[in-house]
Formats: C-alpha cells, sequence, structure tokens
C-alpha cells in the first residue's frame, strides 16, 4: 500500500510538471496566431509570454496592450486562470462540470497536489477552493468596473475589470492598459486596494480562508467565545496569517524610509500617496507583479529587499509563489531554537515536526542554488551590460513568480530570456513538487543497514 501510494506521488509530480509545460506549449502555438496579434509576433516572444501567465508570473517582452487583440487577451486571460487554478484544480472542474465520478486514485493525486493530510473531503475541498475563486474573482470585478466602465466605457471597461480582477487574484500581474501596469492609479485608493485585497487574499491561501470561516461560523453559532476568534485555528493558519503581516508591515515600512525622498518614485507624492503606494509595493512583492512605481527607479537597497520578499512569496495553498512565508517562518523558529540549546521547534504552543523542517530546507536549499545560478548564467551572458541588482532582482521576480522587473525583460538576449522562462517554470512548480519529493520519501538502503555516526566542524 506504501509502495502504490509512492508511486502515486510520483505520478502526481508527473502530472503537474508535464501538465504545465504542455499548457505553456499550446498556449505559446494560439498566442503566436495572427488572429491573436495586431502585428506579426516571434515565437519566442509568444512562449515567453505564455509562460508567465500559465506561470502566473508577468514578466514580458512584449507590452499586451498593444500587442494582442481581443481573442489573443482572452486566450491570455484563460492562460491565467489556468496557471492560478492549476493542473490540477482545472482537471477537477472540468471533472465536476460533466459530472464525472472521481476515482480513488485521482483523489489521492488531488490530496498530493493539495497537500491535505488525508482523503476524506478532498473533493469537497476542491469545489471549494474553485468556487471561493471565482466568488472573490467576482468581487474584484464589481470593485474593478466602478473604475474602468466610467473611464473606458460599458464594453470595454467591463472587460478590464473581468481581466484584471482574475490577474490579479491568480497573481500574475499582467495587464492591458498599456505599458506601465497600474503607475496611472498610484493615487487611485479603489484601484490600490482592490488589488492589494485580490492580492492577499488569493496569497494567504485557501486552507486559511476556509479554516478562518469555519472558526468565524463556529463563533456564529456560539460554540466557543468570541475571544477565540484567532486561538482555534490551526497551526499553519496561524503562522501564515502572523508572518504574511510581519512581512507586509516591514516591506511597506522599508519602502516607505528607502524611498520617502526618491524623485523617480515616492518623492514627488502627497504623504498619503506615498504610504499607499509603499503598502502597494510591499503587497505587491507577495508574487502579484503589479506596480504603481517605477521599479527600475528604486535604489538599490529597495531592489535588494524587494529582491528577498519575492524569493520568500505568498502562503502555501494558494496562487502565489516563492518559498512561501510557512517556510521561512518555520526555519527562523528552528534557528532560535537551536541558539537556545532548545530540543523542538515550538510555535503557538505546538510542536513543529523535524520531517517538516527538513523538506522546508530542502525546498529552500535548491531553490537559492537555482536562482544564484539563474542569476550567474544571466549575468555571464550579458556581461557589464546589466548591473548585478538588476539581474538579481529579475531572477528573484522569475523564480517567486512576481513579475516585477527593473525594465530588464525586452533588453535581455534571448539566451537570457529562455533561462528567465526556465526560473518561472521551476518558480510555479518547484516548491510544490521539490515538496512531493521528498515528503515521506526513503531509500531502501536504510531500511537495510544503519552507518556510524561521526561528527563534523559547522560555523
Amino acid at each position: 500500500m506504501r509502495q502504490k501510494k509512492k508511486n502515486i506521488r510520483w505520478n502526481t509530480m508527473r502530472i503537474l510538471t508535464v501538465g504545465f509545460f504542455g499548457v505553456i506549449l499550446a498556449g505559446a502555438f494560439l498566442l503566436w496566431l495572427p488572429i491573436c496579434n495586431q502585428e506579426p509576433i516571434a515565437f519566442m516572444d509568444a512562449l515567453f509570454t505564455s509562460t508567465s501567465a500559465v506561470c502566473v508570473t508577468g514578466l514580458v517582452t512584449i507590452v499586451p496592450a498593444a500587442q494582442f487583440t481581443v481573442v489573443g487577451k482572452v486566450v491570455l486571460l484563460i492562460l491565467i486562470q489556468i496557471g492560478g487554478l492549476g493542473v490540477i484544480g482545472c482537471a477537477t472542474a472540468f471533472f465536476l462540470l460533466l459530472k464525472k465520478r472521481i476515482t480513488l486514485r485521482e483523489r489521492v493525486v488531488m490530496q498530493e497536489s493539495y497537500s491535505m493530510d488525508g482523503l476524506g473531503g478532498v473533493v469537497g475541498m476542491v469545489r471549494k477552493v474553485i468556487l471561493g475563486t471565482f466568488v472573490v474573482e467576482g468581487v474584484g470585478v464589481l470593485l474593478y468596473a466602478f473604475q474602468f466602465v466610467p473611464e473606458y466605457g460599458l464594453l470595454r471597461g467591463a472587460a478590464y475589470a473581468v481581466f484584471h480582477a482574475v490577474s490579479a487574484f491568480c497573481n500574475a500581474g499582467i495587464d492591458i492598459l498599456g505599458a506601465d501596469s497600474l503607475a496611472g492609479y498610484a493615487g487611485n485608493p479603489l484601484v490600490n486596494f482592490t488589488t492589494m485585497m485580490l492580492v492577499v487574499l488569493s496569497g494567504i491561501g485557501f486552507v486559511v480562508w476556509y479554516d478562518v470561516i469555519g472558526n468565524v461560523r463556529r463563533i456564529y453559532k456560539k460554540e466557543v467565545p468570541k475571544k477565540w476568534w484567532f486561538t482555534r485555528l490551526k497551526l499553519h493558519s496561524k503562522l501564515a496569517i502572523v508572518t504574511t503581516l510581519v512581512l507586509l508591515l516591514v516591506g511597506a515600512l522599508a519602502v516607505f524610509l528607502m524611498e520617502y525622498s526618491n524623485p523617480d518614485t515616492l518623492g514627488g507624492m502627497p504623504l498619503g500617496d506615498k504610504v499607499m503606494a509603499s503598502m502597494f509595493q510591499s503587497v505587491t512583492t507577495r508574487t502579484a507583479g503589479f506596480y504603481t512605481i517605477s521599479q527600475g527607479a528604486l535604489h538599490e537597497e529597495t531592489k535588494l529587499v524587494s529582491s528577498i520578499l519575492m524569493f520568500i512569496g505568498g502562503s502555501p495553498g494558494g496562487t502565489a509563489g516563492g518559498v512561501k512565508t510557512t517556510t521561512i517562518a518555520m526555519l527562523v523558529l528552528w534557528c532560535i531554537t537551536l541558539i537556545r540549546g532548545g530540543k523542538d521547534a515550538e510555535c503557538f504552543g505546538r510542536k513543529i515536526t523535524v520531517s517538516n523542517f527538513r523538506t522546508g530546507f530542502a525546498v529552500v536549499t535548491l531553490a537559492f542554488l537555482i536562482l544564484m545560478g539563474g542569476t550567474l548564467a544571466i549575468l555571464m551572458i550579458e556581461k557589464d551590460s546589466v548591473a548585478m541588482t538588476d539581474v538579481l532582482f529579475e531572477t528573484s521576480s522569475a523564480i517567486g513568480t512576481v513579475g516585477l522587473t527593473a525594465d530588464l525583460t525586452p533588453q535581455l538576449k534571448r539566451v537570457s530570456q529562455v533561462i528567465i522562462m526556465f526560473l518561472m517554470y521551476v518558480g510555479r512548480i518547484g516548491p510544490m513538487t521539490l515538496a512531493l519529493s521528498f515528503a515521506g520519501k526513503q531509500n531502501p538502503k536504510d531500511k537495510l543497514r544503519e552507518l556510524p555516526q561521526e561528527r563534523i566542524m559547522v560555523g
């Protein structure tokens, strides 16, 4: 039975890996068609755009608003939605729509892909994820419509509202407004806070959603006191919420202080707009990709802080990328435990398992090595034509599936763009696939022998 589950785990990894790759290729061919373009497009640009959309990143080598026709923009929107829900989620939605019976094997695949503890309620959970996605996106469409419909007219405004609600919720960051993302709305509270709401809700993770909703329901029914609204949440939810809030506040404060006098970013804004733009910059590094201030004009220290935030990304079980907030929080807790000489890492009165730590450590280490490898490769290819900080900003954005760029993506050589595509692909499937690779995996030889221990010097 254990061997069968192990095989299903590897099958799940193959489905995710090949599935995303297949969708990217199909999307590239569709975006390459003349019917999708205002003018001819190179296949590499179509492939790059498809990769960015499916991997919900947002980096582009062309301007989607000017390049694609209505058909092309619809294709782009579909690719973003598929990328946001994921291959397994979209396949499940298709099965549910056709009222097809979902087999036990398919349920196990769903369980592995969403990192659920058991098979019980897995189909219901995926159904809730799909329903919740469309409900929140619908709210986003309605809010955006208040801005875009009066500005662009009913049909065009409604289309813009739909596209940007899906793009924001899926953390894609691709827009069809022009070449400057949401910079034209830097002082618009409606657009700013709607975008931030969609990004944070999707980035916090669906598991946290339904844990919070379930707790609120219990409080409403007076099954538990109101003061227990947070304490009765699962450890994962507590850690995801607290870490997200800390990173958002620290990121916003850092951007505000470092860019306060920069005339090319926050310098010329009123105080209220500076605060809002700082908040937006911190939120968008959760892997959203939209921006309201020039990323190329940021100070070097701001780019470095943003690169770190992009590498961390959002929380597991949502549409965000990165190595995830809970992973970093867990590693920090283990580090504190070791420094204090403790035995077990504790958080909110619970012990974090060693297997959890090993999985998280493997994910962060491999992601960091791939990030550094991609950064070094691009620096070698581009030689002295680009700054190292800008390249690190770009590669962090790619592997974190963020989509922010210091105006570098279109300038890169094709080989460098291929590396960026690879990083986006790894960033989309990487943390999840790596977790599946290491979770519960055991070398058969370990069962047959036990080697003698020996200490090595550390630090």
